[in-house]
């Protein structure tokens, strides 16, 4: 049929419809045209789509050196969260002027730190340009774009000439509609031009346009009103604003969940410092303000007057801890017991004769010599007598060897303990030291700036005391004094010491709380690449005391990176 229309004219049979099938033909060629870049429509652009966040409310972002700020469109409300730029921190002593379409109004601060600004221009439709004035610490102007969602009760029609089809497309309840319609129209074009003997050919060649036409229509028509079909059920979920793991590995937090989180960056700037070295230990008494309580003969424990002393009572040296009543054996009590009636005979024949030979002196029949003999002879044997029952019936005193505090107490009343258990530990909580070990081949002259920290607690100065000069268990053993232990610290606390040795090293010195762990366990540090956006970046690091470490490779000067609240961070999926 297309041959027929290119043949020279010479050849052609002249007919009076050949004008008009050229004609149409053209006509079905521009209909073609004009449905092709009928792509967006009902109030979009023909343009790149804008990169979407995390969030569905509308948001405007910008920065400066000093400041970052982020805007928020709930409805006709505009909150404003602005914050340090270096350190992430909120900024709620600022005043903010913004101006909108020529007209320029104050955001008012809130209790929680940002600002709201409530106006009828938000109420349009496309984009509209703010521009932020802020007065504070550093004054500043931030200037940005914000979409605007408009009034969903108000639809707008087709903003070009060619939005004829989007209108008739839209006009069809259901796609079967459009496609009889389309099909009509080709059936009807065909037969009202064709030659009597090609009328088949023609309609065929009709219905074979149309339903590429359709095709066309399809493609362009699978959106409408501004969404897919199958968004359908989601059209009616409200705008949520949470945090969540982007499918580029990055992490979206909101504003107002850093907040929450409070996160906190640092801009990195590499510096030398002397290259650490770190060594386990754990925390030991002072040995001459720390004492341990035994039992010499061992026996059963009864307690003093005041009772028994608990863990962390503060005593005094020479305290009485607890009684330990001796354990006797039946033959060594028979024997006690033979001798003490002995000397209980023996001392009532002393008195007997101290008795008969006081008035023979008294008279001067016998010498004063004798008297006084005697009397010797009873002051001892009532000696003997009292050691005898005090054997019997004293209990052994346990007593505080030191001032300090009870640090382990292992007795309970009618307890038997044997000699030499350990049943007291005094130790003076002012007076600490850490024990370390070192598996390699550190010099500890070469040691300095010491400290030591515990999970959870602040980093600890250390003085070095000494070292030993045998390895135990293949460690050199190295001790320190706390100058200034926390009062949580205990004995036999495990701890974390860290030095630094006479060579240096190039890094960024973080926090450690700054660093983290991955899902396949490498070391990452979270930057802060956009207001709220966060992205993971593996790094290389080695301690550098107590509380920091130096980030060696993996990040450039410049990059903020955030040293608080990234535990948490890495944990949103």
């Amino acid at each position: 049929m297309l041959s027929h229309f290119f043949r020279p004219a010479s050849c052609r049979r002249s007919t009076p419809f050949g004008g008009l099938r050229l004609a149409a033909l053209w006509l079905i060629a521009i209909a073609f045209a004009l449905t092709f870049p009928v792509l967006a429509h009902e109030g979009h652009a023909h343009e790149a789509p804008a990169a979407t966040t995390a969030s569905g409310l509308p948001r405007l972002v910008t920065k400066s050196e000093s400041y970052e700020l982020v805007a928020i469109l709930d409805g006709k409300q505009l909150t404003i969260y602005l914050d340090r730029f270096a350190d992430n921190a909120p900024v709620a002593d600022a005043s903010i002027d913004v101006a909108i379409e020529g007209e320029t109004a104050a955001a008012e601060r809130n209790s929680d730190g940002a600002y709201t600004l409530t106006s009828n221009l938000f109420g349009g439709q496309g984009s509209v340009e703010l521009v932020f004035d802020i007065k504070g610490s550093v004054d500043d102007l931030l200037i940005g774009k914000l979409r605007l969602l408009g009034d969903p009760e108000k639809p707008s029609g087709p903003t070009s000439w060619y939005g004829w089809p989007s209108a008739l497309r839209h006009g069809a309840q259901e796609h079967l509609v459009l496609l009889g319609l389309v099909a009509f129209c080709g059936l009807a074009i065909g037969l009202a031009l064709r030659p009597r003997r090609r009328a088949h050919v023609s309609s065929i060649v009709m219905l074979t346009m149309a339903s590429i036409a359709l095709a066309s229509f399809g493609q362009s028509a699978q959106a409408h009103e501004g969404h897919d079909h199958a968004d359908d059920a989601k059209a009616f979920i409200a705008p949520s604003d949470s945090a969540r793991r982007l499918p580029g590995g990055q992490v979206f937090v909101p504003k107002p969940m850093q907040r929450v989180l409070d996160v906190r960056t640092l801009v990195a700037k590499s510096d030398t410092v002397p290259k650490p070295v770190a060594l386990v230990g754990r925390v030991i008494s002072n040995p001459n303000r720390s004492g341990i309580v035994q039992s010499i003969n061992g026996g059963r424990v009864t307690a003093p007057e005041l009772g028994l002393p608990r863990l962390g009572q503060a005593v005094a040296k020479g305290d009485v801890l607890a009684l330990v009543e001796p354990a006797m054996p039946l033959a060594d009590r028979t024997t006690i017991s033979e001798r003490a009636g002995e000397l209980e005979q023996m001392i009532a024949v002393a008195e007997a004769k101290l008795r008969r030979l006081r008035p023979l002196v008294e008279r001067g029949v016998t010498p004063q010599s004798q008297l006084i003999d005697a009397e010797t002879e009873l002051e001892g044997l009532n000696r003997r007598r009292n050691v005898i029952r005090e054997t019997r019936v004293s209990a052994e005193e346990l007593r505080a060897p030191i001032d300090g505090v009870v640090a382990l107490s292992r007795v309970v009343s009618g307890q038997v303990v044997q000699a030499q258990d350990l049943l007291f530990q005094i130790v003076d909580p002012t007076s600490l030291w850490v024990e370390a070990y070192d598996y390699g081949d550190t010099d500890p002259a070469k040691l300095k700036h010491a400290s030591a920290a515990v999970a959870g607690g602040d980093p600890m100065k250390l003085l070095f005391q000494g070292w030993s000069r045998t390895l135990q268990q293949q460690a050199t053993v190295l001790q320190f004094a706390i100058t200034d232990p926390p009062g949580s610290i205990r004995v036999g606390q495990p701890v974390t010491v860290s030095a630094q040795l006479g060579e240096t090293v190039s890094g960024v010195i973080v926090g450690r709380d700054a660093i983290v762990r991955g899902a396949n366990g490498e070391t990452l540090i979270w930057r802060h690449v956009e207001p709220e956006h966060f992205e993971a970046r593996p790094v290389r690091t080695e301690p550098l005391d107590a509380a920091r470490v130096v980030i060696v490779a993996g990040i450039t000067d410049g990059d903020r990176l955030v040293v608080r609240g990234a535990e948490l961070i890495n944990q949103i999926r």
